[in-house]
């Protein structure tokens, strides 16, 4: 392909390659190896299946001899670009951001719950230790490598046990939403129905107000009635039951990979105990409560206040 049709935009994370923009704005190319080719596929067979996602219009070989395809642009700014740009009062996302990232959802929601894969006896817990890379946070943390920690994460397992496996994104958020759909399926696999769309408002607060918004209550029961109307037409059953779970869950996978190695870098310390502080708060929540509130996480620069000050959460 003649790369003078395309700009540049950015590296790809988490894997090899980079991303390119047509000259008229209605098709990325990505670039990559095995890793893209199986997303790519993954992509082809959700497409089909009507989930909100990029069709692929071409792929093949760069003249270097790496991997690439084309797919239709869903659209030049996603809902975390479009909150952090939007002029508003507060840090407060605009509601209008906040509706339409539940009708995405939704429409995700639909389609997942019209198309289920049947499990084996080793899948959920399969997703558990990958969505929550749980061998990480453990190598890095082994305190909480504790009968505690298993206790609560074997309880949410039970929990979700009746829960129907549908293919997911497993990396879902805000930064992968636009009005038109959902991109960037490179972690995609099995997950329990509810797991992508669900948390998206609330795994805002596992950044530590460091995204630049914030959803308030009102935000999040809006959204989380909109997914339960989706899933109850297609289950019978409201899908935000599961929540305390799956936050359970994704306090997990916001602390893995946190640990740094250089001890000069203080300020990756004081993150990697912060996310370590919203991982116990959770864990205490979801052993009273089977719930998380994501709402009674302190900020970073709250948490850092109360650790300079001695007062170690």
């Amino acid at each position: 392909m003649n790369d003078k049709n395309w700009r540049y935009v950015k590296k790809r994370t988490a894997a090899d390659g980079a991303v390119y923009v047509s000259a008229d704005g209605t098709r990325y190319r990505r670039t990559g190896g095995p890793e893209l080719r199986a997303e790519a596929r993954f992509q082809r067979l959700i497409a089909d299946l009507d989930y909100p996602v990029p069709h692929i219009l071409d792929e093949g070989i760069t003249d270097d001899g790496h991997y690439y395809t084309v797919e239709e642009s869903l659209g030049d700014q996603t809902l975390h670009n479009q909150a952090i740009t939007s002029p508003g009062p507060g840090r407060n996302l605009p509601d209008d951001i906040a509706d339409t990232a539940a009708q995405v959802a939704a429409r995700l929601l639909h389609a997942q719950a019209a198309h289920l894969v049947q499990p084996t006896p080793s899948t959920l817990r399969q997703w558990l230790d990958r969505a929550g890379f749980t061998q990480n946070v453990f190598q890095e943390n082994p305190d909480l490598d504790s009968p505690r920690t298993h206790a609560a994460l074997q309880d949410a397992l039970h929990r979700l046990g009746t829960v129907p496996l549908v293919r997911g994104h497993l990396d879902y958020g805000l930064p992968n939403v636009l009005p038109a759909g959902v991109i960037d399926w490179q972690h995609h696999g099995l997950v329990p129905l509810g797991y992508d769309a669900l948390p998206a408002l609330e795994i805002i607060a596992f950044k530590g107000d460091a995204k630049g918004y914030t959803a308030d209550p009102g935000q999040r029961r809006r959204y989380l009635a909109v997914l339960d109307d989706a899933s109850e037409s297609t289950t019978g059953q409201p899908v935000s039951q599961h929540l305390g779970a799956y936050l359970l869950v994704k306090a997990s996978f916001f602390l893995a990979l946190m640990r740094p190695t250089d001890p000069s870098r203080t300020d990756k310390h004081l993150k990697w105990q912060y996310r370590r502080h919203l991982f116990t708060k959770g864990l205490e929540q979801y052993e009273r409560t089977w719930t998380v509130d994501t709402a009674l996480f302190p900020s970073l620069e709250e948490f850092a206040a109360r650790h300079l000050a001695g007062d170690h959460p």
